[in-house]
């Protein structure tokens, strides 16, 4: 195949071009029309558009057609839409844009938002949102339920797709960079320990796919892989897939909570210091 064939679709879906597309025009948009003290910074753009690629490649590139006839590519595959593609525009702080077109919504398609964000501060519970991130792993993952979804193309798109939203409510959650003190956010500690619970399953997970002396995913050996692989092998590469980065990708998170809390504290410390020179010299 010449090199740029890679990049099309291999199962097209209209749909989700549309909604990635949409995402970058709303995104772009709005950049030049934030006021100076809200536009993010080049970083802040850069994990945005890396993020955004990162599942859209995944998605709708032939890197799909091997997901869906490699075990270990289909883990990787899951690993981007799942965890790395949403931290990384959870991260990027996408908030100054939301509010840019929130504000210019009409007045009725503000009251039809209502019911959309009650669902939204329901899934956004902790124990919820904790529960449905490892709950969705171990569901698709499932090896009868992993059988029917690789067989069946709406299924298989409400998986990528239900991987997809999830990991954007839960590192949206996770990464949220408002002060809990002043938005209705979570708590730095809740944030930790969330973090590390999702991520105990997980390595559990993973070590049963890896040390599993049988074959648990069928669906590969019955309709082929997309190149000459042992199937023991495969499946070791997604039980590590499945095991590792998923971790680190906790710890990542947790150690950027710690830096936050760290960050927080740092103001009050000033002005205590302040406080404190200011009296001594008072004194003396």
């Amino acid at each position: 195949m010449p090199w740029f064939e890679y990049l099309l679709p291999y199962d097209f879906s209209p749909l989700t071009v549309a909604a990635y597309l949409g995402a970058l025009i709303v995104y772009g948009l709005a950049l030049p029309r934030l006021p100076e003290a809200e536009r993010p910074d080049p970083w802040r753009i850069t994990a945005f558009l890396v993020g955004l690629l990162a599942c859209y490649v995944v998605m709708q590139t032939r890197f799909d057609y091997y997901a869906q006839y490699t075990f270990f590519i289909h883990r990787g595959q899951h690993l981007a839409l799942h965890h790395v593609g949403p931290f990384l525009i959870a991260l990027s702080n996408p908030l100054p844009v939301l509010r840019y077109w929130r504000h210019r919504l009409p007045a009725g398609q503000s009251r039809l938002a209502v019911p959309l964000a009650w669902i939204y501060r329901a899934l956004q519970q902790p124990a919820v949102a904790t529960v449905l991130f490892v709950g969705l792993i171990y569901f698709w993952l499932w090896p009868a339920v992993h059988f029917d979804a690789m067989l069946n193309r709406q299924l298989y798109w409400t998986m990528n797709w239900s991987m997809l939203l999830d990991g954007l409510l839960f590192w949206w959650l996770m990464l949220d960079p408002r002060p809990p003190a002043r938005g209705r956010t979570l708590g730095h500690g809740t944030r930790i320990l969330m973090m590390a619970l999702v991520a105990l399953p997980q390595l559990v997970l993973g070590a049963v796919i890896v040390f599993a002396h049988e074959s648990l995913y069928d669906i590969y050996d019955v309709c082929g892989r997309a190149w000459p692989i042992a199937p023991r092998t495969d499946q070791l590469l997604g039980g590590l897939l499945t095991w590792i980065p998923p971790a680190m990708m906790s710890i990542i998170g947790i150690l950027l909570m710690l830096q936050r809390i760290m960050n927080d504290g740092r103001p009050q410390q000033k002005q205590a210091d302040l406080a404190h020179s200011s009296n001594g010299g008072m004194a003396s």
